[in-house]
């Protein structure tokens, strides 16, 4: 697939709310999940490999006591590369109820998203 097709199909799946999917469908085994330093700060850490991101999104979602809402806007494609705004209105274990507003840089290759960036 090219990247406006890996776009397409994650945007599809996105407004379903099948992030799982998103990653069993589209993410390389090798893919990596970087956060900015400030992520470390609230338990967001880096990833390599499919299994470690999907334990990544297992442990975010362990600590969400309730979602109210989210969303994810239009992507921005350029070369191998795309870029989706998102966020969620969540309330977090111990931590509240929070607006999280962020952009997700996506890079594929060979059909498959390789890295995925956060910047919030």
């Amino acid at each position: 697939m090219t990247t406006k097709e890996v776009s397409s199909r994650f945007m599809e799946l996105a407004h379903q709310n099948r992030y799982d999917q998103i990653q069993e469908e589209l993410y390389a085994a090798h893919c990596e999940s970087i956060e900015p330093a400030s992520g470390a700060a609230s338990g967001m850490l880096n990833a390599s490999g499919i299994d470690a991101i999907k334990e990544k999104g297992k442990q975010f979602n362990a600590n969400v006591e309730e979602m109210h809402g989210g969303y994810v806007g239009d992507p921005v494609i350029v070369g191998n590369y795309f870029s989706v705004p998102m966020g969620m209105d969540v309330t977090l274990k111990g931590a509240g109820r929070v607006n999280m507003d962020e952009i997700a840089v996506y890079e594929v290759k060979d059909g498959k998203i390789t890295k995925e960036q956060f910047f919030y």
